[in-house]
């Protein structure tokens, strides 16, 4: 046995310190040197110029066996990698936690939108084959209109530079935005964690956790959602940013409500309606102004009803066939009939179509307009039956359904597009913009463009192996 060579032993696991316990720190690509030895490529170069290359490394202190928050412990050499952290820790006794979920989405269906048509009177730039006119000619024929600058350009599209999907530059770039805000006095420095909710090498939903959040004082969660900074980073890097307080109501909602026209489906009823007696350009118009909130909805929907006078009665049940649910619609409320969720759609379209459609995806309740049609040639009237289902109708109406099944509105989730779901969406824990109209994007407390309405559940804290069991 003696004469044996001696097989050399694997190193064993050993603690030694890691660089930071911040994301940010980490990933920022200048990195300065940092206090336990480890130092960034710039001092690196900076000391080779006037150091000898043989010279001593910095001196690197020993652990000592007692982890801290400046070097928490971790361990290496061993084929694990795992980093005693308290970020997510409870928080200390007679203290609060003080952190924020941002759920960031890819828009991996979505294009970009640039601008690159313009009016022939509002063009930046004169083109003389486009418009018969020498460049040196004012960019419009219209002196109202004179002078005008050109459109600002976009944000440089980032993830076309370093990849389509949720990059470790992306994050970085949106802790450095959140850093720069003001926090608490005395608060400690910014630390953060993630997890990729459905790819882990090129994730398209990811879950970032940090803490501690701006001061309320100087920005609130309302006004940080709305904030022209994370407005632009959406842009740059092509995302939607849903923001929430990292609590226990967030991840077990108890009740959804939903639109349905542009939301669980994907048309609008009553334009559909119109389509089927020719006055579909006139009956769309308005609906376009009454969804982006520029006319009263109540007043807009009697003059679009009146609108409809003489269509056949039957026009609901053969519009059954026409009307096309939303992607992912099924399987949502499959899932959240499985998690013990209660749902309803709250529509300010026509009660036979959206109880038709309640009944068949599973939905436990349902509330719209009833229109008032001729016993004797079974068409419709054009006149109401009963209260609008408006906007203030769908804000009572979430809340009576909410106290029926004793659920605190923190627990409510409310999902729509145009400007009459905006109340409701205010009166929920939390209102999704879902595809919405622009001001329902800068007034809802998130927002959503995406393609599959699957995405939502994702803001319970659910990854994709998770929504696979519900749905399956």
């Amino acid at each position: 046995m003696s004469n044996m060579a001696k097989v050399p032993r694997a190193p064993r696991p050993s603690l030694g310190g890691m660089r930071s316990s911040s994301y940010l720190q980490e990933h920022q690509q200048y990195r300065p040197p940092q206090p336990d030895g480890h130092e960034g490529i710039d001092s690196i170069v900076e000391r080779t110029q006037t150091a000898s290359l043989h010279a001593g490394s910095p001196h690197k202190e020993a652990f000592n066996g007692v982890p801290s928050a400046s070097s928490p412990p971790k361990i290496v050499d061993s084929g694990l990698n795992h980093t005693l952290s308290h970020a997510n820790c409870q928080p200390a006794p007679s203290t609060s936690s003080d952190r924020l979920i941002a759920t960031i989405f890819y828009k991996s269906s979505s294009p970009r939108t640039a601008i690159t048509e313009y009016p022939i009177d509002r063009a930046p730039s004169p083109v003389r084959s486009a418009r018969g006119i020498t460049a040196d000619m004012a960019p419009t024929r219209t002196p109202a209109q004179f002078p005008l600058e050109p459109p600002p350009p976009d944000p440089e599209p980032l993830d076309h530079l370093y990849g389509s999907y949720i990059s470790p530059l992306c994050l970085t770039s949106f802790l450095h935005l959140i850093s720069s805000l003001p926090s608490k006095q005395g608060s400690q420095t910014l630390t953060s964690s993630h997890r990729c909710l459905d790819n882990p090498s090129h994730p398209g939903i990811v879950e970032l956790t940090f803490s501690p959040s701006p001061d309320p004082e100087y920005l609130t969660l309302g006004d940080l959602r709305r904030h022209e900074l994370l407005y632009r980073f959406e842009r740059e890097w092509n995302v939607d940013v849903v923001l929430q307080r990292d609590s226990v109501l967030r991840r077990y909602p108890r009740l959804v409500v939903f639109d349905m026209d542009s939301t669980l489906i994907q048309e609008e009823v009553i334009d559909l309606i119109a389509a089927s007696i020719g006055v579909e350009d006139r009956v769309s118009a308005i609906t376009a102004r009454a969804m982006n909130g520029e006319l009263d909805f109540s007043e807009s929907f009697q003059e679009r009803v009146r609108l409809l006078k003489g269509v056949d009665a039957g026009i609901f049940t053969k519009l059954r066939d026409v009307i096309t649910p939303t992607s992912g619609v099924r399987e949502l409320i499959k899932a959240l009939r499985r998690m013990g969720i209660k749902t309803a759609v709250l529509s300010g379209g026509f009660i036979p179509l959206t109880q038709w459609l309640a009944t068949s995806l599973g939905i436990d309740y349902a509330f719209a307009n009833s229109l008032a049609s001729d016993p004797t040639s079974n068409t419709l009237t054009g006149e109401v039956i009963g209260d609008i289902v408006n906007a203030e109708r769908k804000r009572d109406l979430l809340i009576e359904i909410a106290a029926k099944e004793n659920v605190p509105r923190e627990q409510v989730l409310a999902v729509g597009d145009g400007a009459n779901d905006l109340l409701m969406m205010k009166a929920a824990g939390l209102g999704v913009a879902w595809n919405a109209k622009p001001v329902v994007q800068m007034e809802a407390q998130a927002r959503l463009n995406g393609g599959s309405m699957l995405e939502l559940l994702y803001l319970f804290g659910l990854t994709a192996e998770e929504v696979g069991v519900l749905t399956t």
